[in-house]
């Protein structure tokens, strides 16, 4: 009976939605499920189990019809919440107005001209740019212009079938609290998709109330990202170099900045170079992903390339593999080795702190996730280091901070492949790092020297550090509580030890708190709060837990520290490092992740 009234109930809301609806494709897909023998059998319950949130991330989510679903009519609510907001909060937005841009994603043309014509129907000038472009474009020209807000049509790094909306405030970073709760209380009160007033895009445009992007947006970028190079001639600029957008929107413009920073030998992965949002060759186009980057790699072997360098679909991160040169420790010919999120940050962060002068006192940034190495090299070299929450627009939000203080932002990373150097994006910027990555490599290669002996160095000077990450997933709507669920309970009653290694410390940043076990002391916390907990060992280590912000993921980070003994092997250690570590991580998944 009550299965029975659930379903009646299910398809009464389909039913509505499909009144409300203004997209006839999706329209079809809901009646197509409705006439389904057994629509228990389908994802009908999961597309109404909830609204898609808005919050920080803006919205990210699998395209479909349904208000747990990417759609016009989500969109459209959502656009409508977003125009009141920046109307009632933001001086003088309806002249200031918003850019709006998309990658090549599905839907996302569509999904963007429904974003700027909602938009001017509301009041507001818009910016459009008519063709895909990286994200962190759009927020240098929310920047230059003095815009409003910005928003993006993009799903990053996900995999094909999402798509997203995120959104940058009138400071060029992307949105934080209160600002989200903002928009999503505004959202709230949105009327019917139906109704939400659309005029069409050539009115908007003949009435000058919706304009193309200006013709030297990107040329302004690219001379934005030539004043971040610390030695613009210097370097064996020769340096044979492999690029992949992995079918997204990066190659035309990270090969013009190459070839303006005078690297002449830069070769794209051909399947891989044109935008196509079926991602036909990568199932998930997150060059952290196992296998994402094999063709790369395999046309670095056959072209002798000495540097990797891949974007994700929209270009905000950056992932770089470098040649292991035949006859060393870790091979025995020409491989390549990814680098980890970790040791690029540090690889580029120390660069920059050590190649470039200091004028004013500097600040680097990283994430609570992300290596501790950063903060040792920074506190040595007598430069300040901050951490922020996961979450790059803690690090925007910090910088532009900074910058406000008089003080020098240099750089901040995060551990998942996000890099942002200076101050011309307020974001992490996959396109301005592959060439500071580019760069770093040609002056070693100059100097006698790889990525790899430079890591080497840092390993000694202030020790090894090696991490990992272990994520669970749990889909749909009961997945989310899942993950809720198992955060609560790895909060309300953290474990003792993991693998023998006592936790000496517990900081839970939802609760605002640090708890050292052996003091038996509390102490406040001063992030903002979060979904995360810490758990610190006796031994040095230290594991991480919080929800991703973006996939229905349980994430788990675990680092370990070990010392490199004088005339030790650098490589030794690291084997050493990578048995406590794989330990570490098996203990916690037994003991710990596998009971909450």
């Amino acid at each position: 009976m009550k299965l029975g009234m659930d379903l009646v109930d299910l398809r009464a809301r389909a039913q509505r939605w499909i009144a409300d609806d203004p997209d006839s494709a999706t329209r079809a897909e809901l009646h197509a499920l409705l006439a389904h023998p057994d629509p228990a059998s389908t994802d009908l319950a999961d597309r109404f189990a909830a609204p898609l949130g808005f919050g920080t991330a803006g919205l990210r989510g699998v395209l479909g019809a349904g208000p747990n679903r990417m759609n016009r009519a989500v969109v459209a609510r959502t656009t409508w919440g977003l125009a009141r907001e920046l109307l009632e909060s933001v001086p003088g937005a309806a002249q200031r107005g918003v850019v709006v841009g998309r990658d090549a994603r599905r839907m996302g043309r569509e999904l963007a001209e429904d974003v700027a014509a909602i938009l001017a129907g509301a009041g507001l000038r818009v910016v459009l740019f008519r063709d895909p472009v990286p994200t962190p474009l759009i927020g240098f020209m929310v920047k230059r212009l003095g815009a409003a807000a910005g928003v993006v049509v993009t799903a990053s790094h996900n995999p094909p079938e999402y798509n997203g909306y995120k959104v940058y405030w009138e400071d060029a970073a992307q949105i934080v609290p209160p600002v989200d709760a903002r928009i999503a209380a505004a959202i709230e009160r949105a009327p019917s998709a139906r109704v939400v007033s659309r005029p069409p895009l050539e009115v908007l445009r003949a009435r000058g109330v919706v304009t193309d992007a200006p013709a030297d947006a990107e040329r302004a970028y690219l001379d934005a990202v030539r004043t971040l190079a610390v030695h613009p001639d210097a370097g064996d600029r020769s340096l044979r170099i492999v690029y992949t957008p992995l079918h997204g929107v990066g190659d035309a413009l990270v090969r013009l900045a190459l070839a303006e920073a005078r690297f002449t030998a830069v070769t794209s992965v051909p399947e891989q170079q044109k935008p196509d949002g079926t991602f036909p060759t990568v199932a998930f186009p997150n060059p952290e992903e196992p296998g994402s980057m094999d063709r790369a790699l395999a046309l670095a072997r056959a072209t002798s390339a000495d540097l990797v360098l891949a974007n994700d679909p929209d270009a905000d991160r950056l992932a770089v593999a470098v040649r292991v040169p035949r006859g060393s420790q870790e091979g025995g010919g020409d491989d390549y080795r990814q680098l980890t999120g970790n040791e690029l940050g540090v690889l580029l962060g120390h660069y920059l702190l050590t190649e470039r002068p200091a004028t004013r006192p500097r600040v680097v940034l990283a994430s609570i996730v992300s290596s501790p190495l950063l903060g040792r090299i920074a506190a040595d070299l007598g430069v300040r280091y901050e951490e922020t929450l996961t979450g790059f627009k803690w690090i925007s939000h910090r910088a532009i901070a900074i910058g406000r203080e008089g003080d020098d932002f240099v750089f901040g990373y995060e551990e998942a492949l996000g890099y942002c150097v200076g101050s011309i994006v307020f974001d992490k910027d996959g396109v301005s790092a592959a060439v500071l990555a580019a760069e770093v490599a040609a002056v070693l290669r100059e100097r006698g020297q790889t990525p790899l002996d430079a890591l080497d160095a840092l390993s000694r000077r202030w020790g090894l550090f090696t991490s990992s990450q272990l994520s669970v997933t749990r889909k749909g709507a009961a997945g989310l509580a899942a993950i809720r669920s198992m955060m609560d309970a790895l909060r309300a009653s953290p474990p003792e030890r993991v693998g023998g290694d006592e936790v000496v410390a517990v900081a839970d940043y939802d609760a605002h708190v640090r708890w050292d076990r052996r003091a038996g002391t509390r102490t406040e916390l001063t992030l903002p709060k979060s979904n995360v907990v810490t758990l610190e060992l006796a031994s040095g280590s230290r594991v991480i837990a919080r929800p991703s912000g973006t996939e229905p993921k349980a994430k788990f980070y675990f680092d370990v520290r070990e010392e490199v003994a004088p005339g030790e092997p650098v490589a030794a250690a690291k084997a050493r490092a990578e048995v406590v570590l794989k330990r570490l991580a098996a203990a916690f998944a037994s003991e710990v992740a596998g009971s909450l």
